[in-house]
Order: structure tokens, then C-alpha cells, then sequence
């Protein structure tokens, strides 16, 4: 395929015509259309409706334009980064991130990058939907134990824990000899099971079993630890939202739920270069957490 008639079709597309893309290029209509022409013969179909009074794609043009405007982008993101000795982000960086994550760390790090790196335009997507890296166009996507995907390469930031915390005031149960679980009201997300029970590993004493009782459930982290803040009961939550309450004496921290850690990656499609400016953003978030693991609460 010829890349310099893919990039003509992609500049057409992008600007909804050719003689918007004329005026925004430089190139002359005639060239366009000539190498969009050729890249249809090429590929035996037809990528764009002519005779209207605005461009149109064919469905395949739709999908070449969609597959393809993007990688060439990076192309000449590489090829500019390279004759500028690769030093200098710039361009847009797109990141997605889970919620709690994005609102406890990434408010911080994204003012210092945008300080850092004034070339790059910055866009942080809180949200804890499965994004697909290119089909929603994101650069880096930063998952909670993601599963394994040969489309996706990153790497490990962060290890986390889940913790059992409770209002300051309310007692720590003690397991009984004649009892395997403890009955406790708690505060659930929404989406949890109601066989739940959690393992608690309270490092000074045998694992403890917790039946939570629910008395709220809750869609989001960051509520299921204002209802804990208000006294509603106690609950299940990351080291990485509640350990400021734990140190400040807001909550208490009655034990770890017992298993692996909880490890938190920085993603993005193995079809990708790591540009420079994905590069700068992995090295900050890196920096802010340079043990890659939380210490555990005393």
C-alpha cells in the first residue's frame, strides 16, 4: 500500500473534502484526488461517494480512514520525535483510568505534567468501564489486576491492598471458639455478592471471617467511604483511597483481606510506539510512587 496515498485519503476524510483539504495542506485537489484514486485501485474498492454536494465514505473507506489516520499520526509523531533527538513530548495524550485512582492521584500528576510538558494537550478520563485502547483512543489506559490481552503491553506501577475499616468508635470484633464467622454491619458496592465474606488477615491474631451485613449498598468507592466516615458501618477498601483516614485517626484500620496484592498496570496497544510523551507520563506516575507498594497500616 502506498503510505503517501493512504495519508492523501486520510487528509481528505479528516476534512470532509477535498477542498478542505486543499486549503489545509497545501496539496492541490487534483493531487488528492489522483492518489486517492490510485489507492482505490489498488485495493479494488471504493472509498469515496463522489458526485455529492459533501464528501461521503463508503463503509470501507469509513474503516480505513478509522484503522489507519491514527498510526500514521504516530508515524510522523516517530519521524518528528527523531528529528528533534526524541526529547521533547508533544502532541495529545489521551488516558483513561478507574475512578478512585484517577481522583486520588492523577488530579496531582496531570497539573505537574501539563507544568512539565507544555507541547502536550492532556485529557484524563475517569470512568471504570473496560475502554478498548484503540477502538476509544486512548494512549494509556491504567487497569485494576488486568486480565491477559496479547493486544495490550505496559507494566506494573503499583501494588495495593484491600483493607476492613471501620468508624473510629466502633469496637473490633474478636472471634469467639465456638463461632467460624462474625456477623458485621457494612457498607457494600452495589455489585457485591450477598454470599460475600472476607478473610481478614489482622497480622496479630488468626484470620478472622467477617459476614458483612449490609445496611447500604453503594456504586461507587468514593461514597462506600463518605457512609463509613458518617458511621453507617464498616467496609472493604483500597489502601490507596483510605490510608490518608487511617493516618488522621478518621478511620480505623482493623485488618487486610487476606490473599494476593491488588496490582495496578499502565496499558496501551502492543500496535503502538511508546512516544515519548506516553514515555514522560509512565515516568511520572512512576515517581510519585517509587516503593511500587503501599506500607501496611500499624
Amino acid at each position: 500500500m502506498d503510505l503517501q496515498a493512504l495519508s492523501d485519503f486520510n487528509l481528505v476524510a479528516a476534512h470532509g473534502g477535498f477542498g478542505r483539504a486543499e486549503r489545509a495542506s497545501g496539496r492541490s485537489k487534483a493531487t488528492l484526488s489522483r492518489r486517492v484514486a490510485e489507492l482505490e485501485q489498488s485495493l479494488s474498492v471504493r472509498l469515496i461517494e463522489r458526485g455529492s454536494q459533501s464528501l461521503r465514505l463508503t463503509d470501507e473507506g469509513r474503516a480505513l480512514h478509522e484503522r489507519t489516520n491514527g498510526l500514521l499520526s504516530e508515524i510522523a509523531e516517530a519521524g518528528e520525535a527523531v528529528a528533534l533527538g526524541a526529547s521533547t513530548p508533544r502532541g495529545s495524550l489521551r488516558v483513561s483510568a478507574p475512578v478512585v485512582f484517577a481522583h486520588v492521584a492523577l488530579g496531582r500528576i496531570g497539573a505537574r505534567f501539563a507544568m512539565a510538558y507544555p507541547d502536550v494537550q492532556l485529557t484524563i478520563v475517569a470512568e471504570d468501564r473496560l475502554v478498548d485502547p484503540v477502538e476509544d483512543g486512548y494512549d494509556l489506559t491504567i487497569r485494576i489486576n488486568p486480565s491477559a490481552d496479547e493486544r495490550l503491553v505496559g507494566r506494573r506501577f503499583l501494588n495495593d491492598e484491600r483493607l476492613i475499616v471501620a468508624p473510629p468508635d466502633m469496637p473490633k470484633p474478636a472471634l469467639m471458639a465456638d463461632s467460624n464467622e462474625i456477623v458485621m454491619k457494612a457498607v457494600l458496592l452495589a455489585a457485591m455478592p450477598p454470599t460475600t465474606v472476607w478473610r481478614m488477615n489482622s497480622q496479630a491474631a488468626p484470620d478472622i471471617l467477617i459476614k458483612p451485613q449490609p445496611v447500604l449498598r453503594m456504586s461507587s468507592l468514593l461514597m462506600v467511604r463518605d457512609a463509613v466516615l458518617a458511621g453507617a458501618g464498616i467496609a472493604l477498601l483500597p489502601r490507596l483511597l483510605v490510608g490518608p483516614d487511617i493516618a488522621a485517626g478518621r478511620l480505623a484500620y482493623w485488618g487486610t483481606l487476606a490473599g494476593p496484592p491488588v496490582e495496578i498496570w499502565a496499558l496501551q496497544s502492543s500496535r503502538r510506539l511508546i512516544g515519548a510523551k506516553v514515555r514522560a507520563f509512565l515516568d511520572m506516575v512512576e515517581k510519585e510512587f517509587p516503593e511500587k507498594i503501599f506500607v501496611h497500616p500499624t
